[in-house]
């Protein structure tokens, strides 16, 4: 048996579906150089995270629940292993042995509205699309808003969350219900569901604003991705516990191989110019990138 540390990263969805759980296999693969013993496990089934997470504590001294929707569980089962470390990446709960590792996917999300509203037509409609309501995608998508209003304040937006970050068909539903209300681009936070929405803005002709990695790399429906490397909050977890410094760390644009926007070859060279001095600009702390947003949100008729 080794005598290493033993970390279960606990990963929501299928191996395989999707770019956020992808980042975090990517950054549990270079955790392997660290002095520990990693172990993962998959829990596709909501109702289960619970009974998940907990068995990862019974032979765990590091759980890392991957993602904001493990926050409800990780705040279940933490209390009964006192000994037992919990990090939930993109989380913000609290508790003697709980931490949070985030990459600021709002700041990302934000230079992704301002260029959405400087794209789309003065007044025009921008979309934004997730499936389940957790508090990280609540950020992003408040982030984005923020964006839209501050270069484009008459635009229209759209804002749904459908249920389910894994469901292609259901994605594609929804992205072509925004695009029959007038959306002409679409920022998705999606994980399995993505080839829906990707396929379902092809056929109305929308542009794609990505998150997570840069997929502007693969297809030319994407202007942007609004990257936010979960994975590097995975080696972040796993670093801070060995080093008996346990505590939440919140990583931004001031680390652009975590978090950037990444444009596609057609964004003109005079935006790329003015979103970095955005970029700046939030850095400095003179553009505020606000957590919450307070608008009504649209679903399919």
């Amino acid at each position: 048996m080794s005598s290493l540390p033993r970390v279960v990263a606990v990963l929501f969805g299928q191996p395989g579906a999707g770019a956020f759980n992808q980042a975090g296999v990517e950054g549990l693969a270079r955790a392997e150089a660290l002095p520990v013993a990693i172990e993962t496990l998959w829990e596709p089934v909501p109702a289960r995270r619970t009974e998940t997470i907990e068995a990862a504590a019974q032979r765990a001294d590091l759980v890392i629940a991957h993602g904001g929707q493990g926050e409800q569980a990780v705040a279940a089962v933490a209390p009964a292993f006192p000994d037992v470390a919990f990090a939930v990446t993109q989380g913000r709960i609290t508790g003697p042995n709980i931490a949070g590792f985030e990459v600021l996917q709002e700041q990302s999300a934000f230079l992704a509205g301002v260029l959405a509203g400087w794209w789309i037509a003065p007044g025009g409609v921008a979309a934004h699309l997730s499936g389940e309501p957790v508090p990280p995608g609540l950020r992003g998508r408040a982030g984005f808003a923020a964006g839209l209003a501050h270069a484009n304040p008459g635009a229209r937006f759209l804002t749904g969350f459908c249920g389910n970050q894994h469901d292609p068909e259901l994605a594609g539903r929804w992205t072509a219900g925004q695009a029959a209300a007038g959306a002409t681009l679409q920022f998705a936070m999606l994980d399995g569901g993505r080839a829906g929405a990707i396929a379902a803005c092809k056929a109305a002709g929308m542009r794609a604003i990505g998150n997570v990695r840069d997929w502007t790399a693969d297809d030319a429906v994407f202007l942007a991705s609004a990257i936010a490397d979960n994975g590097v909050a995975m080696v972040a977890a796993i670093k801070a516990f060995l080093a008996n410094r346990f505590a939440d760390r919140r990583i931004g644009l001031e680390a652009p191989e975590a978090v950037r926007l990444a444009l596609a070859a057609d964004v003109p060279a005079d935006l790329a110019a003015r979103l970095e001095v955005l970029r700046g600009a939030i850095l400095s702390g003179a553009v505020r990138v606000p957590e919450e947003w307070a608008g009504e949100a649209w679903a399919p008729p």
